[in-house]
């Protein structure tokens, strides 16, 4: 595991919001993210603010001396509309327990929180939902997927291979779907961002 990876994971399970690393640390959200994305390369003097604002040593990260357990936790990223696309938001809002196992092959997985109803019976409001990470889709998968570049939006993919047509269809017949042609798909941009694979749900 590399060292984005590893003080990703430090941050994570330190369970402090990362408004909160932001201020101790001095280092912005957006370049926390980036660091924790692997986007950014970390700084020797960036890896020890962080490291002192999430209260742990540098050398345990090499050490892999972080707290294990049984489970992985992943941060629920923000709320996700299921309804018209909005823009996505980054706070950290809780923590989702994942096995292991589920990371076998190097996979990645992403919590959000579904806002809106039209993914409904199937998905609803309040919802978390754990999407597995990746950029392709099959016919009638239920796909996280970034629409302008930052507006995300949960919709039932439909691909037409004759025409190209990318359809994001609600569950909801109340709501109207989603129609990109393979220009509008480029230029937009239109990127599917993850795959639903398991729904959180509180009583």
């Amino acid at each position: 595991m590399n060292l984005n990876k590893l003080i990703a994971k430090a941050i994570i399970e330190s369970k402090i919001p990362i408004t909160r690393i932001a201020e101790k640390s001095g280092i912005s959200r957006q370049h926390i993210y980036k660091i924790c994305k692997g986007e950014k390369n970390i700084s020797s003097l960036n890896l020890e603010k962080l490291c002192k604002a999430i209260n742990i040593s540098p050398s345990s990260l090499y050490e892999g001396q972080i707290n294990q357990t049984s489970e992985y936790r992943i941060p629920v990223l923000g709320v996700i509309p299921a309804g018209i696309p909005i823009e996505a938001i980054e706070d950290i809002l809780d923590y989702e327990e994942i096995s292991p196992e589920m990371l076998n092959g190097g996979k990645e997985y992403f919590a959000l929180k579904i806002k809106g109803d039209s993914m409904s019976p199937n998905y609803l409001d309040g919802d978390v939902v754990i999407f597995l990470k990746q950029d392709y889709a099959e016919n009638n998968d239920d796909c996280c997927v970034y629409v302008n570049g930052y507006d995300a939006t949960f919709k039932k993919i439909r691909i037409n291979n004759k025409t190209g047509i990318l359809t994001l269809q609600p569950i909801n017949s109340s709501y109207e779907p989603l129609f990109f042609n393979e220009e509008e798909i480029k230029n937009l941009p239109v990127r599917i961002i993850g795959k639903a694979i398991e729904i959180r749900r509180k009583i």
